[in-house]
């Protein structure tokens, strides 16, 4: 693999972890439920979630699950059902919002990686998306290290991207405002992730 090669992966990975979707939902969601420190917690599971496909990826999954269709398809519905029980949760959390701080639940940093992690595990169509970027770059036979710096990349670059929206989100001059807006934040990111949710399940 030649430097160009790796700009190329690196390029893709960034572009893939920038593009909004359920994975920011959940790092907004527990930046304003929770604190800076849930934020990143989210954010460095979402990284080890990426990383971990990634690798499974490289190592030949990807040639897997296309082998077996009916795998595939039982974790999109995984994949659609936990979605749509995160998006029930932001509901709730909406219509159930209160301006008593001391009435608030506030999640743990646990629950916080649970849900990075998750939203990426949940995501069975990462699989399908690094198989197409990394088939380019892994031909049969080839050394594991060029797979493993393939899935390095991938965890790297999409850990460091949340990590910044994290600390972004959690600056002192924009979370005050954020936690303003929590209810609506909540609505359209549930919006957001039902309409994933129906997208998922008739494609």
């Amino acid at each position: 693999m030649t430097f160009n090669d790796w700009l190329s992966v690196a390029a893709f990975c960034f572009l893939g972890a920038i593009s909004p979707g359920p994975s920011l939902a959940v790092i907004l969601r527990h930046t304003l439920s929770g604190s800076r420190r849930n934020g990143m917690a989210a954010a460095v599971a979402h990284g080890a979630g990426v990383g971990i496909y990634a690798l499974a990826v490289a190592m030949g999954l990807g040639h897997l699950i296309a082998q077996y269709p009916s795998a595939y398809q039982a974790m999109t519905y995984l994949g659609a059902a936990y979605l749509a029980w995160l998006a029930i949760q932001m509901l709730r959390t909406s219509t159930n919002n209160k301006t008593d701080d001391e009435n608030q639940v506030i999640p743990s940093a646990k629950v916080a990686s649970r849900d990075g992690f998750l939203i990426v595990f949940t995501n069975p169509q990462l699989i399908i998306m690094l198989a197409a970027l990394f088939s380019q770059f892994i031909q049969p036979g080839q050394s594991y290290a060029i797979g493993f710096l393939l899935a390095t990349t991938a965890w790297i670059i999409d850990t460091l991207w949340y990590l910044l929206v994290a600390l972004g989100l959690s600056h002192s001059k924009v979370l005050p405002w954020l936690k303003t807006q929590t209810q609506w934040i909540n609505l359209i990111s549930a919006a957001i992730l039902f309409l994933l949710v129906i997208r998922v399940l008739t494609l």
